[in-house]
């Protein structure tokens, strides 16, 4: 696959078309996902594929560009032996590249075009699936302490 294809953008200005999916463009160039930090990790070790996967987004139509920060997290970057510096600084820059690219891609033809932030759940970081089941590992009694709250007093 050469990128995405090109999409008829229609006149009505209450139609925005969003990006495709990031992990599947990445995999489709040949990038293997399957770790913790998933497209996370492409932010350290290939942030030229990300900024690829967004321009070709762009250039098949899409108005908005969704960071590469689905996965990121100061507390999984921590798991993966980075320190908080070094993950704020991959947070950053998977705003960077969507914002750089954008701005490439507009600077060419003045079409006005988007970033918007991917921010996964907490149990993303877990990165066991907990995000689709709602299951964090806690147990039924501490999930049922975590609902009953004190009764407020009048000061």
């Amino acid at each position: 696959m050469n990128g995405p294809e090109p999409v008829t953008i229609h006149d009505d200005p209450g139609v925005v078309v969003l990006d495709g999916g990031l992990s599947n463009a990445l995999a489709d160039r040949g990038h293997d996902l399957a770790d913790e930090l998933w497209t996370a990790r492409l932010l350290r070790d290939a942030p030229g594929e990300i900024a690829a996967v967004h321009r070709a987004y762009f250039d098949a139509g899409a108005r908005v560009a969704t960071t590469a920060s689905y996965q990121a997290s100061l507390a999984g970057f921590a798991q993966a032996g980075m320190t908080r510096g070094e993950a704020t600084e991959l947070i950053q820059r998977s705003v960077e590249i969507a914002r750089d690219v954008r701005d490439e891609v507009t600077a060419t033809d003045g079409t006005p075009r988007f970033v918007a932030a991917s921010v996964g759940p907490y149990g993303a970081v877990l990165a066991d699936g907990s995000e689709y089941r709602g299951r964090y590992g806690l147990s039924r009694a501490r999930r049922a302490a975590g609902r009953a709250r004190p009764a407020s007093t009048p000061s």
